[in-house]
């Protein structure tokens, strides 16, 4: 039996998917083409046991998680960023401006949450 397409779990289970699927593009050449696999497996998973419905747009939402995490990662933006290391010196990288990939990863989040709970309401 599977379990209705509209309901908080299938949100969530989607989610999860589009994570994964945001994960396999940012990663793209490097463990990029595993994680599709997998997600393409999760995909079938999902399809099987849960119903087409509305919790197809937690795959929206899910999306911002790789996105806020690229953001994250670059917190310390735009320019130069240097760190010290453990031997007394120091290690530098240059960082890209965080706030674009903030602004997206919120764009998707509430996307994909609104979408989701205004059809479910219907």
């Amino acid at each position: 039996m599977k379990a209705p397409g509209d309901s908080v779990g299938a949100f969530l289970g989607w989610c999860l998917v589009g994570a994964a699927w945001g994960l396999s593009v940012l990663s793209l050449l490097t463990i990029g083409p595993f994680v599709l696999l997998l997600t393409l497996m999760l995909v079938g998973v999902m399809l099987w046991r849960v119903d087409f419905g509305w919790g197809m747009a937690g795959i929206i939402s899910g999306a911002a998680l790789p996105v806020l995490y690229v953001a994250w990662s670059n917190r310390g933006g735009p320019g130069e960023v240097c760190s010290h290391v453990a031997d007394g010196g120091e290690s530098c990288t240059d960082e890209w401006s965080p706030w674009p990939f903030l602004v997206l990863a919120v764009i998707l989040l509430l996307v994909g949450v609104l979408v989701f709970v205004r059809q479910r309401g219907r």
